[in-house]
This record gives C-alpha cells, structure tokens and sequence, in this order.
C-alpha cells in the first residue's frame, strides 16, 4: 500500500469537501514526522489557507479530522500551528511489517519493471599505471549507482571505457625500452599494473631532468618541454602506433596485458564488475564520420589547417575541436562516437559517465554537440561527476609516484581490521580461516563505506584510521548490528523461541519498536530516493540510523528473555526483518556483512 499517495489522494478529496475547491496536488506533500512530535507524516498546511481562508491551526485541524473518519489507516492527528501531523493506526503498522517480513526483495522493485535501460560508464583507467585511491571512488560509486538503479526496476549495463592509447602508454613503453632491461611481471614478482606504472614514473623523472638541463642552456620553459629529447621519443612512438608498426604495436600488447591482468585482480578484490567492456584503441576513429556529417551539414566549420571545429560562443561556451587537421581524433571525437554507438546498439534510456568534477565542461560540451548535430537522444545523457579524494598529506600526483596505490590501501584496511578486530577480542572464539574472511569483509566494508556515505559531489577526505570504528557510523558499525541480530536469532533458534511469521493484528507497539518499524518502512523511499539521485549516500545514512536504533532497542527491550511469548515472537521478528533490511542496503553498496562476529 502507497500510504502516501492514499493520504494525498484523501487530502484532497478533504479540501474539495470541505471548501469546495480543487487543490493543486503539487502542494499536497507529506514528509515524515520530525522525532520531537507526535505522528507519522505532517502535512504544511500553508498552502491551501487561500482557499479555506481560514487560520492554519483550523484548516489543519479541518483537514485532520476528514483523514481520521475518512480512512481506517489513521488513528488520530493532532496540530502544531500550521502543521498537521498524521498519526496511523497500529492495525496499518501490523500489516505493513506483515508484508515486508513475507517480501524477500523488499524495498527493491522486480528486475526490468521499469522497462527503461540504463548504461553506467565507470572506471575508466589509463593503462599506464595501476588503479589508486580516486578510481577506488570512481568504481565503488558507479558501481553502487548501477546496484540501485537495478533495484528501482532498471535494466542496467555496467561499462568500463579502458583508455589503452595515446602519449601516456608510449611513456610507459619507451622508458620501458630504455631501461626495463626485458623485466616482466614474472621475472619480478610483481603485479604488471604497477610494472608499467613504474616506467610511467620513471619516463617522467627523465624528462624533468632533461627539461630542467634545456632550461639551464637558455631555452624557455615552453621550448624545453617540448623539444626534449625524451618526449620528441614518445612522440614518434605514438605515431609510429598509429601507423601500425609490428613492433611497437607488438610492445604495446604485451604492456596492456599486463596491466589488464593487474587490473583484473584489483577489480575482484573490491567486488567490482562489468557488463562491456570498451577500449579507446578499438573507438577512436568512431566519431569522424559523425564530424564529416556535421561538417557536411553546415553545423561545423574548418579551418585553414583542416581542423574541424564547432562554434558554441552563442551558447556562451567557447570554439571546440572535434577533428584535428592531420584526421586524428580527440577525446571528443571519440565520446561523440561511442555515444551514438551506445544509444543505437542498446537502446538506451540513459547513458551515465562516472567521471570526475574537472571533467564537467567536457560533458557539457559533449551533450551541446550532440544536439547540434541533431541528436535529440542527448538530453538523456547525464556527467555523474564526483569530488577529488585526498588525504590527510594532501593531493596525489600519478606522475610523482605519490599517488595511493589501491591494493596497497586494500591490503592496510584489511590489516587495520585484523588489529582493530584483535585489539576489542571480538573473533577471539573462531578459526584462522573464519577470521581471515572478517578481516577482509570489514576492511573492504570499511573503504567502502567510508567513502559512499560522503556526498559524492563532495570533495572529501580519507582517513583509514577513521574508517574502522565499530561504534561510529562506519562499515564495521553496520555490519556488526548484522551480526549482533544473527546472533540473537541462532540463540533463539537453539532454545527453542520461535519467530513470528505473522504479526498479530492487535499488536501495540512501543516507542523503540515503533521507530525501528518506520526506519524499515522508509527504506523502499530512500532507495528510491538514490536511484532518482543517483547517490549511494542516501543509503549509507539511512542503515546508520537504522543500525543506531536497533541498537538502542537491543539496549531498551528484553528480547531474548521477554515473558511474553507473543511480544517476543514479534521482537525476534522485528529484529530479522532489521537484519533484512541492512544486508540488502549494504549489497546496494557492494557491502558485505558478516552473520557471526
């Protein structure tokens, strides 16, 4: 039952009754009560006293009164000046608690019931060095948003666009050629992503070096940054790649694979998938036909040099390129291409691009020439931008080296649990190859948490320490609720007690179980609410204060120990119908939680 909707629908059958007056349903809005007052939903009533012309408390208490003698599921209201608050009846608490305990994909709404498609483009790696802490963010929030959009009825196809070409490989090669000394993965022990990403550094050591011995010679910062040696090498690489030279189209391969192969572990140690998977070598050159048309057209222009630009200045933007005069294609070229390629190939309802917030005039220039070229498909194109991560040292700089490389930040969460879990004494009962598992389940829920639960336009800072708490609103918080619940249902089930599979109707429930019955009944509207919003946050700190008020209803209400055999049954039910709700909001965040702890 939309509870919701029925109340919006009453309202204004209230307001036509009472003042023969049809009212805008847009103003009809009910929000939860705030903690402070009495009730379930409020209602402002502000808007509707032109037509009632009438004080607020009476239009508040006019409409009150029509709710509560027009629908059983109110029990009474009462009103705070122009506010009036809703309160149900226990009979519609009942019910919806017994529906939700029957429902097993509660507060998720059946796979493909919307009909819509939606593609969520994440990830997006350079092959030239191994993944850090801001693709961490980058992936868990894609991923994330991918879980919720599926869990609002969306067909969704999870994409990675992997950028394997371009100057910044040929950096890795060349410096690979010059002092790799043959060294492979194998020889060295070591993963390939972070082989080829130590050439990456290694290339720009060098070239700083010969730049700062061009500029001690006279030459300007300009000049010597381009006319150094090192970089003229790269250069010639890159178009000797582009012209399809065996051999270093040969090296080429071999570095990608093994930066694929690094990156496939890291991507099964966070839990990270994908439906397609792209590659920039093989979608590059999709777009120029696309550039021709609009050329052809008169929606783009050329200049002397035979680059192909558009004019976006009447739309306040600036000139952009779209085709460079020797044919090559820029960035843009290449997203115009796989755009259309996408949207033609599936169908799409939505195409979503997990990239950062320096990125934002790029998307924005992209939507703006796709609609000037005629593709009206554009509007459902939307640039989920993210803030940078940082730490408490400050920025990373990939080409310094002094990024966080992200296994190794896996491996210290997973190593800051294990001493955090030993520390407290709480896996001291299980065996080594249980707590290995918990060790890693609460580390990983730990980052991910840690970071989902921020805003995700937000810029934030990461303190690993912070993230393992078990007392605050943290991963290893909620997942040890999860198992606190567990154990209170295996003590249960091994005395005997058994667990309502029905409420009874007559059921009355107290303060802290009334609480914790309406943080599980918003929990289909909050992960609505995500999927509308695209923000994981919005779950992340809804399990909190669900996790919270369990705890402090475990702390308040005998469970276990009830006398009351009906009271207790429904404890136990309550509990796991908690328990249901946290393991399905932290799967949405790619969360794993423990059963025992």
């Amino acid at each position: 039952m939309d509870i919701q909707k029925l109340l919006k629908d009453t309202t204004a059958k209230a307001i036509k009754t009472l003042y023969s007056a049809d009212a805008n349903l847009d103003q009809i809005t009910f929000s939860t009560t705030r903690k402070e007052f009495v009730g379930d939903f409020t209602l402002v009533v502000f808007p509707f006293l032109k037509i009632s012309k009438q004080k607020p408390e009476d239009t508040a208490a006019a409409i009150g009164a029509f709710l509560r003698d027009n629908l059983a599921e109110v029990a009474d209201f009462n009103v705070v000046k122009g506010f009036l608050n809703i309160q149900l009846s226990a009979t519609f608490w009942t019910e919806f608690l017994n529906d939700a305990i029957v429902d097993e994909r509660f507060g998720m709404k059946p796979k493909g019931s919307s009909g819509k498609t939606f593609m969520v483009e994440y990830s997006s790696p350079n092959t030239n060095k191994p993944l850090h802490l801001g693709h961490i963010r980058n992936n868990l929030y894609g991923f994330s948003v991918a879980q919720i959009l599926e869990a609002n009825g969306h067909n969704v196809i999870k994409a990675n666009l992997v950028n394997d070409r371009g100057i910044h490989i040929c950096k890795s090669m060349l410096a690979w050629q010059k002092w790799g000394n043959g060294a492979t993965p194998e020889s060295l022990g070591v993963k390939g992503d972070k082989l080829v990403g130590d050439y990456y550094v290694r290339f720009d050591k060098e070239y700083k070096k010969q730049i700062a011995e061009l500029k001690a010679q006279g030459m300007s910062d300009d000049d010597a940054a381009n006319k150094a040696p090192i970089i003229l090498e790269a250069r010639e690489m890159l178009r000797k790649w582009e012209a399809g030279d065996k051999d270093v189209v040969d090296l080429w391969k071999t570095m990608n694979g093994w930066v694929y192969a690094g990156f496939d572990v890291t991507y099964k140690a966070l839990g990270i998938s994908f439906d397609k998977v792209y590659y920039e070598s093989q979608t590059y050159m999709l777009g120029k036909s696309i550039v021709m048309k609009g050329l052809e057209d008169g929606v783009l222009f050329k200049k002397d040099d035979n680059s192909i630009w558009i004019d976006l200045t009447a739309d306040g933007l600036d000139q952009k390129l779209l085709l460079r005069g020797d044919g090559t294609s820029v960035y843009m070229t290449q997203d115009l291409g796989t755009a259309h390629q996408r949207f033609e190939q599936y169908k799409l309802d939505e195409l979503l691009y997990v990239v950062g917030n320096e990125q934002i005039y790029h998307f924005q220039v992209l939507k703006l020439v796709l609609k000037k070229l005629g593709f009206d498909w554009s509007d459902h194109i939307t640039h989920l931008s993210y803030g940078m991560v940082e730490l408490p040292e400050g920025k990373m700089k990939s080409r310094e080296g002094t990024v966080v490389d992200a296994d190794d930040l896996i491996a210290e969460m997973v190593k800051t649990a294990r001493e955090t879990s030993d520390e407290l004494g709480k896996l001291q009962e299980f065996d080594n190859d249980y707590k290995s598992q918990i060790y890693n389940m609460v580390g990983l829920g730990a980052l991910k948490y840690f970071i989902l639960k921020v805003d995700p336009k937000k810029t934030m800072l990461f303190n690993p320490k912070e993230s393992i708490d078990f007392n605050g609103n943290t991963g290893p918080f909620i997942q040890y609720t999860h198992a606190r619940i567990c154990s209170v249902l295996r003590k249960a089930e091994d005395s005997g007690l058994k667990v309502a599979d029905k409420i009874d109707a007559a059921t009355q429930l107290n303060e802290k179980e009334m609480q914790l019955a309406k943080l599980i009944f918003d929990f289909p509207a909050v992960v609505a609410d995500a999927g509308t919003n695209y923000s994981p946050a919005l779950i992340a700190n809804h399990l909190y204060s669900l996790a919270k008020e369990y705890n402090q209803f475990y702390h308040d209400c005998s469970i276990l120990k009830e006398e009351d055999a009906k009271v207790r049954e429904f404890r136990l039910a309550l509990s796991k119908l908690t328990a249901k709700v946290i393991k399905t909001g932290a799967a949405l965040m790619g969360i794993q939680v423990p059963e025992r702890m």
